[in-house]
């Protein structure tokens, strides 16, 4: 994003691009990075389109940003054409952040109720169980329970650990080498409730803002559609672009081809994409709609927060509450056993 900002300025403000490049190059701090703007500024320098020059480079410049120059290229309108991939990338990661920020609190509350739950069991909790069992007392059930889960996670704590960390890099790996995978969990994370709705309304405005830009740069829409799809990292929204994109032509238009997708395009937005098709103003359609949909995934957020905090707090209480019973109830057994000489 930095590198597609800082070159708009200076393209903006009439700098050659070679020179334009060369700054940048100049305050690259990457070895990688600068290996690359290297090629980038040879290439430009031996007469290639910038476009052309970055096409080899995909793993670092998405279809999005090398398409939109392309288009400014061509039309001579490069500076505008990097304002606005610039700006795009600003608004998708200030959307992502969002996404983030509202998950993040709930699995930080998760992970610290594990963390003091495992202290409790694996390391303050056996230093006092000699207590209980040298006076030979009957021990209540819920103390047999964390006894037993005390006893497990000391001897098979560990391996427990290192089969976690495979079942997670194993499910990553699947994720990246299977598209099938991806489709499940894209489908499954779509089936939960409270998370669907987030789901959906990002990806909708990510669809719709990416569209509508490439559209507004003078993209046709077929072509617009399967860089859309190229750029969407949810497989179920990827598969909907390429489909729509089929659709298209057929000679069908974007909001009949949406029809299908009800569960996961809402009917107010398609509706709002059917009158810009029948005014001529697409690209404002779909721009109003990603700023729509952007609001609702900022007051889903809230939304979520608000849900998943209450329920957390509840479990936390609850594991913490029966630890301490389980603790205390042998205390309470002992002290009550005690009588006075």
């Amino acid at each position: 994003m930095l590198f597609v900002k800082r070159l708009s300025f200076l393209i903006n403000a009439e700098v050659p691009i070679v020179e334009s490049l060369g700054v940048l190059r100049a305050q690259t701090k990457s070895k990688e990075k600068a290996a690359i703007l290297d090629q980038v500024i040879a290439d430009v320098s031996s007469g290639q389109f910038l476009s052309t020059s970055l096409q080899k480079h995909t793993r670092v410049f998405s279809d999005f940003v090398i398409n939109l120059i392309r288009v400014g290229e061509s039309s001579g309108t490069l500076g505008v054409s990097l304002s606005y991939v610039a700006d795009e990338l600003k608004k998708k990661q200030a959307l992502k952040m969002k996404v983030i920020g509202a998950l993040l609190y709930p699995a930080c509350i998760a992970v610290g109720t594990a963390g003091v739950t495992i202290l409790l069991i694996m390391y303050i909790f056996p230093k006092i169980l000699p207590v209980f069992t040298s006076l030979q007392i009957a021990l209540p059930l819920s103390t047999r329970i964390l006894v037993w889960v005390s006893n497990f996670l000391s001897n098979f704590g560990l391996l427990l650990l290192l089969l976690g960390v495979a079942a997670i890099a194993a499910f990553f790996f699947a994720q990246q080498k299977w598209q099938q995978v991806r489709w499940r969990v894209a489908t499954g994370v779509l089936g939960i409730p409270l998370v669907k709705n987030l789901v959906c309304s990002y990806n909708v405005t990510n669809f719709c803002r990416t569209l509508g830009l490439l559209l507004l740069s003078g993209m046709r829409l077929s072509e617009a559609l399967l860089v859309t799809a190229d750029v969407t990292k949810n497989v179920v929204y990827k598969r909907m672009c390429l489909q729509l994109a089929q659709s298209i032509q057929r000679g069908e238009s974007v909001s009949q081809g949406l029809v299908r997708y009800h569960k996961i395009f809402p009917d107010m937005a398609r509706h709002i994409i059917a009158i810009g098709e029948r005014t001529g103003t697409l690209a404002s359609s779909l721009a109003y709609v990603s700023d729509m949909q952007e609001s609702e995934v900022d007051e889903q957020t809230k939304q979520l927060s608000s849900a998943v905090e209450p329920v957390l707090m509840v479990m936390m209480g609850l594991v913490v509450g029966f630890v301490a019973i389980a603790v205390i109830t042998p205390m309470y057994e002992i002290t009550s056993r005690l009588t006075p000489r």
